[in-house]
């Protein structure tokens, strides 16, 4: 077993760890919409990531989100054991998240009935679909063309950041913001019932988000090395 990986996994466990805690428990502990606003909510999730990008992120990059990695195996940045090893991580720092978050709730004699999961809100399993599509392929869009030959890798976690915070605050009042299978996994094992008969849309949706995402920044902004652009001649 390669040891890097290994460290990668528990890289990427702990960033996932972070984001799901910090984030949802911002949103359930600080009172929702109607507390810290959706405001507060967007820069928990959005300052958890700049604080992971420039802590984990020269051991995995600080993918924290299943969309991502499946993104970048589609480039091919990692490979098919990576990948594993980078799901497998993240699943288990959501799932750890939303635990503590549990027992904090548990400990303070609070209802554990939100837990920060998402849900379809009123639009519906394919308004939800659609939602979740369009979020995460901006988000991951973003990531790999910052993160790609011609981005700047000093300012990416700052830019990723604050591109979490913009996708939240459109997406919070739509589905509470997924656009990552790890984060919205977590609340909803601890949750049950209506969250987890949904949680499929919130697997596919960034999952397809962030595979369209991956190719069309290779393809429109050639994010990838040794990805050449056509050229007046080569058309010719």
């Amino acid at each position: 077993m390669d040891v890097f990986v290994v460290h990668k996994l528990v890289a990427e466990a702990i960033g996932t760890f972070v984001l799901v805690l910090f984030g949802t428990g911002t949103a359930v502990l600080g009172g929702g919409v109607e507390g810290i606003g959706t405001l507060g909510i967007a820069m928990a999730f959005g300052l958890s990531i700049v604080a992971m990008a420039y802590c984990i992120g020269t051991i995995s990059g600080c993918h924290v989100n299943p969309a991502v990695s499946i993104a970048m195996f589609v480039n091919k940045r990692i490979t098919a054991t990576e990948l594993v090893y980078y799901v497998v991580g993240q699943l288990i720092g959501g799932i750890l998240g939303s635990l503590i978050l549990f027992t904090f709730l548990k400990m303070s004699d609070l209802p554990t009935i939100n837990m920060g999961q998402n849900s379809f809100g009123d639009l519906g399993a394919g308004g939800a679909l659609l939602a979740e599509f369009i979020l995460t392929f901006v988000f991951v869009l973003v990531i790999i063309v910052v993160t790609g030959r011609n981005g700047n890798a000093n300012l990416a976690g700052l830019v990723i950041g604050f591109t979490l915070v913009l996708i939240h605050l459109l997406g919070i009042p739509l589905t509470g913001t997924s656009v990552n299978p790890a984060r919205s996994l977590g609340p909803a094992i601890f949750v049950g019932g209506e969250a987890l008969a949904q949680i499929w849309v919130f697997i596919i949706a960034p999952i397809a988000g962030g595979v369209v995402a991956a190719l069309l920044g290779k393809m429109l902004f050639h994010s990838e090395h040794g990805h050449e652009s056509l050229t007046n001649k080569d058309i010719d």
